[in-house]
């Protein structure tokens, strides 16, 4: 271990998980949708110099999203981009299990959400929704309701077609 490096436990939040890093171009919009559609929870947010949301943490049932905007300084200056600098595509899909996928889904769209899947039972063993924020971000909101043997996963795949 270098002189500059100290060993600290890794934070609960980080230990299990690939956080994903979202860009968007008003993060303190995206940050008041998320709360009004998915109940999310502001952990922190440090704001740029010149203005807008340099990073800012929040939690979405008991998983962690980062975010900021792609209009700051730091994030032009490498290669972050939000989904409309993009055409409006994105190459990530967002999966957050929660304990009721059908209420979120409700309160989702009242807040502004596109659904793209409307609440369903999925053949892997999951009610899933599937949305669209107004920041162009693609989610997936599941809600676990049976265990699924990988035979039995292989079976209705190919009962699926």
């Amino acid at each position: 271990m270098s002189e500059h490096t100290a060993h600290f436990e890794i934070p609960d939040r980080y230990r299990y998980a690939v956080i994903p890093h979202i860009m968007v171009d008003d993060a303190a919009a995206a940050i008041d949708f998320y709360q009004r559609a998915f109940g999310a929870r502001e952990n922190f947010r440090i704001d740029a110099p010149g203005g807008g949301i340099m990073h800012a943490e929040i939690t979405i049932g008991r998983s962690t999203l980062m975010l900021g905007d792609s209009s700051v300084d730091e994030a032009e200056a490498g290669s972050f981009a939000a989904p409309a600098s993009l055409g409006g595509g994105t190459s990530v899909t967002l999966h957050v299990f929660v304990p009721d996928v059908d209420s979120l889904a409700e309160r989702a769209e009242a807040a502004g959400a596109e659904i793209l899947q409307p609440p369903k039972d999925m053949f892997h063993g999951d009610r899933t929704v599937i949305l669209k924020d107004p920041s162009g971000h693609m989610w997936v909101f599941l809600t676990h309701i049976e265990e699924v043997s990988e035979e039995e996963l292989r079976h209705r795949l190919t009962a699926a077609g």
